[in-house]
């Protein structure tokens, strides 16, 4: 199989993977919106943000070693038992330790709520350490089932317990464990992960090797928590949990444009890994990153113009103060998408620590300006670092990816292109009908304009398919 078919594959399967928590996140999201109070909302959302906080803390991001060191023992049973083991022989003591600081730091809240908390954060690191070790054996299809159970168990828990049941926030925290639960369960079955796990093949060495790489993960992930997150805790502290839940809805809809990249980046980590010592890595890489720019600008432009549609849709409640954020977030979520391109290429060549130096110096930036400016300009204070720091980033990994290849770029095309897409999130701040008509007219021009030859080539696909 051609690298880009396998790429454009795995994509679509991992698509799915990825579709599912999002498409769960906007069901149940009327839901939440409707039935808990603005103090429990907030409440909820920091402990989604908290799960990013501890995961990476508690497991030094081992589980990105298990992908990356398992690509090149696909064919060694041997080799692929010693690194789950290793991985499982890390995590689990970790964990539980982590948890017990963790039950007791939550002495505010009600037993119940600490209780399934804990819970979630378990599970959760649970099942992101099987999802990566199934990524690592290249079952990638099993990885897209297991997302599909956790987000169908939690759209269905959410919808008996919250809606029907009247649970409020201890409900919401029990759908998310419960299916966090579930799909960790069912990657151990399906996967045969169990076969792999022997206490015996535990040694100091593996685990050395394992952490060495990952290590440098953990402040990359943390201050990835830092750039999409901290902003919140940020916006609680000086303007209460009611605040932080309006910031939280306008990030709903640019999430959207994170599926395409996080789609995107877990099959171009593979690829990129696979083909880092071929000949023709250089051209391969810069064709690869002409395509991703497009597609995820044509994503965006067509967000913007569906964006009236998609707030009206899915946020309920007292949220209108949101929308004015959206386009903020628009921006620095397409520069993040950009800038997890470069980072592939450091994972492909196990430079983990550009990855996490770059990062935790966008994440400085961030908190720089978020609490520089929070007290004079509110909401707006984490919305303009938001932007800021991705802005950061890019450049950043820009200019660090030089150091290991040299990737051609259509200077003129891109500078093009990021100014109808600002343009467009300007003209999307203004609510009249008649604006709203034209930005989803040019959007949808521009998505359409951009990947025109993707959307082609998709249609003779699915016809040849069909007939």
């Amino acid at each position: 199989m051609k690298r880009e078919e396998k790429l454009v594959k795995n994509t679509l399967i991992l698509a799915l993977g990825t579709f599912f928590p999002k498409l769960a996140i906007f069901i149940a999201l009327p839901v939440l919106t409707g039935c808990l109070t603005q103090a429990e909302y907030g409440t909820y959302e920091l402990v989604l943000t908290l799960v990013a906080l501890v995961l990476p803390a508690a497991t030094l991001q081992i589980h990105s070693a298990a992908f990356r060191y398992l690509i090149d023992v696909r064919g060694g049973e041997k080799e692929k038992k010693t690194i789950i083991s290793n991985i499982y022989g890390f995590i689990v003591p970790t964990t539980l330790i982590a948890l017990t600081i963790m039950f007791f730091c939550l002495y505010m809240q009600p037993l119940a709520i600490r209780l399934s908390i804990c819970a979630y954060f378990f599970f959760d690191i649970l099942v992101q350490a099987n999802r990566q070790i199934i990524r690592g054996l290249g079952r990638n299809k099993d990885y897209a089932v297991s997302s599909f159970i956790s987000a169908l168990g939690q759209v269905v828990l959410t919808f008996m317990l919250v809606l029907g049941l009247k649970k409020g926030l201890l409900g919401a925290v029990i759908a998310l464990f419960s299916a966090e639960c579930i799909a960790a369960v069912h990657l151990m079955i399906a996967g045969r992960i169990y076969r792999y796990i022997d206490p015996r093949e535990i040694n100091r060495a593996t685990m050395k090797e394992l952490i060495g790489y990952s290590w440098p993960m953990v402040p990359n992930s943390l201050s990835q928590w830092v750039i999409h997150t901290s902003d919140r805790l940020i916006i609680t502290f000086f303007m209460g949990v009611s605040a932080n839940a309006v910031f939280s809805v306008a990030y709903k809809i640019p999430s959207i444009l994170t599926f395409a990249q996080t789609t995107f980046n877990m099959a171009w980590q593979e690829n990129a890994s696979i083909v880092s010592k071929d000949d023709d890595a250089q051209a391969y890489y810069s064709m690869m990153f002409e395509k991703l720019f497009d597609i995820a600008a044509g994503c965006m432009a067509a967000l913007i113009g569906f964006t009236p549609i998609l707030f009206s849709l899915f946020i309920q409640g007292n949220y209108e103060a949101s929308y004015i954020h959206i386009p903020f977030l628009y921006i620095g979520m397409f520069l993040f998408t950009l800038s997890t391109f470069w980072g592939g290429i450091f994972v492909a060549y196990k430079k983990t620590t550009v990855v996490g130096k770059t990062t935790v110096i966008a994440a400085l930036i961030h908190l720089v300006i978020a609490v520089l400016l929070i007290k004079p300009l509110g909401l707006f204070a984490a919305s303009i670092a938001t932007v800021v720091s991705y802005f950061a980033l890019c450049f950043l990994r820009l200019y660090y990816v030089r150091e290991y290849i040299t990737i051609q770029y259509k200077w003129k095309h891109i500078g093009f292109v990021c100014l109808i897409l600002l343009a467009l999130s300007g003209m999307c701040v203004y609510r009249n009908l008649a604006m709203q008509i034209a930005v989803f007219c040019i959007g949808g021009a521009v998505c359409l304009f951009l990947n025109w030859s993707l959307i082609k080539a998709v249609v003779r696909k699915v016809k040849k398919i069909i007939g």
